[in-house]
């Protein structure tokens, strides 16, 4: 992830902003069908082969690749799906492949969301819609990566494409202008609200406007951007760890949180990292990796 990175963050602040007042009575309406709130934590992608001995079992060939990262991860960041749309008979692979409680985050092909009408004048955004709704239960949030020079001014034709889109989704924006003042960011928040969309926070240390920390339904994504294990991914998390305690306690159903390093090799490293952090959290259901020979970590929370 190029995004935000930085060759040099001993400069950096890192430190969370404080919730915007808005959060308190989007979080009041959570909770309201659920037993217990749920923490999903996922990488970028299954097909890395230097995971094969780490937490993939020896001898792991690529066929096996997805059923045994969703043994170690309940979710992911389906990247591929920015590329092109899988055909039925992928999709429903996918589907049994993964585990029962596993939930798959497409992200919106590429020729949507970097589309000048995001797609709202042909048939890409049904056609991509129906293509994931064959996730079934496993079908977590969509999410749209709005490029850089997607502005402010082009609120409207964003708000025509949520009117199309028919599957959850998360909006991830990243153009300054949506941060330049308060005005500007309410006006996206507020639509997302209208249409009951949920935010994308980024926590990344070259953009700290995009961790906005805003909430606009009672779930969230989270994408968070290490460097190389640097002692500050740890601090990070703890913080992390404290907001996250706070939105379940106040109402939050669902957090996707996704650990991205410079070559993803080391994304479970964090990810184990966030899973053992996180079981403080009372009430709150999760699982996540265990290295090989070291089976008895990472095992589903079942708290309450």
């Amino acid at each position: 992830m190029e995004f935000g990175k930085l060759p040099d963050i001993s400069q950096v602040n890192f430190r969370l902003p404080p919730d915007p007042t808005a959060n308190a009575s989007v979080l009041a309406n959570g909770h309201s069908s659920l037993n217990r709130p749920s923490l999903f934590i996922g990488a970028t992608g299954w097909s890395v082969k230097e995971w094969v001995g780490k937490i993939y079992p020896k001898g792991t060939k690529a066929p096996d690749f997805l059923r045994h990262y969703s043994q170690q991860f309940n979710t992911i960041e389906l990247n591929t799906t920015h590329y092109r749309i899988p055909d039925i008979f992928t999709v429903q692979h996918w589907h049994d492949e993964a585990a029962a409680d596993f939930r798959f985050c497409p992200k919106v092909l590429q020729s949507i969301s970097h589309a000048a009408d995001l797609g709202t004048n042909g048939e890409l955004i049904q056609r991509f819609c129906e293509a994931m709704s064959g996730l079934g239960s496993k079908l977590g949030p969509c999410f749209i990566q709005l490029p850089p020079y997607f502005g402010v001014e082009r609120l409207a034709v964003l708000e025509e494409f949520l009117k199309q889109f028919t599957l959850p989704l998360a909006v991830e924006v990243r153009h300054g202008s949506w941060f330049q003042n308060e005005m500007n960011m309410e006006r996206l928040f507020e639509l997302l609200e209208k249409y009951d969309v949920s935010t994308v926070i980024t926590d990344v240390a070259g953009r700290r406007d995009v961790a906005h920390m805003r909430l606009t339904t009672p779930k969230v994504l989270v994408r968070f951007v290490g460097n190389n294990l640097h002692p500050t991914d740890f601090t990070r998390l703890d913080d992390w760890v404290e907001r996250l305690k706070i939105w379940f306690l106040k109402g939050l159903e669902e957090c996707y949180f996704f650990t991205h390093e410079p070559d993803n090799l080391l994304a479970p490293d964090l990810a184990t990292a966030l899973f053992e952090k996180t079981k403080s959290m009372v009430g709150v259901a999760s699982r996540g990796p265990k290295f090989i020979g070291n089976e008895n970590e990472g095992q589903q929370m079942s708290l309450f």
